[in-house]
């Protein structure tokens, strides 16, 4: 009787060892970014943004560099999911990409970055303005 009590009492220590030492999953919200970006052959980029993460609304700041074939300027406005996170401050850090794109008046835009905490942002929207571009790209976003 008392090898069976102690074994229940192992077993239910494993399992709650288990249950606390199991990794916590990631969550996921929704992206708004605008971004402003002009260049000649060396572009930059900024703007602002909000991050909506379990109820609660966050404060974005952006800013870049593009090298490569960059000419004109633009303004665009992205929205979208950001996932593999578990905390607001996941989504800070910097993004990288490589890309090609021409923007006459106004066209479509969409983009799937992330960095190097894991967070993935995978965005679309609009970009208004005069920019060709054929560039290594660089995104940082920090919390305001």
């Amino acid at each position: 009787m008392k090898i069976a009590s102690t074994l229940r009492a192992a077993l239910l220590a494993i399992a709650a060892f288990a249950g606390l030492s199991a990794p916590a999953m990631a969550d996921g919200g929704t992206v708004t970014l605008t971004i402003y970006k002009a260049g000649w052959i060396i572009g930059g980029s900024g703007g602002s943004g909000v991050l909506n993460f379990r109820g609660r609304s966050y404060a974005l700041s952006t800013g870049g560099l593009d090298y490569g074939l960059v000419f004109g300027g633009s303004k665009t406005v992205l929205r979208g999911r950001v996932s593999n996170i578990n905390r607001p401050s996941d989504v800070a850090g910097v993004y990288g990409a490589a890309g090609a794109g021409l923007a006459v008046g106004r066209g479509a835009r969409a983009i799937v970055l992330s960095n190097q905490k894991g967070a993935v942002l995978e965005l679309s929207g609009t970009q208004t303005g005069l920019m060709a571009n054929a560039d290594l790209s660089g995104l940082a976003i920090t919390m305001r």
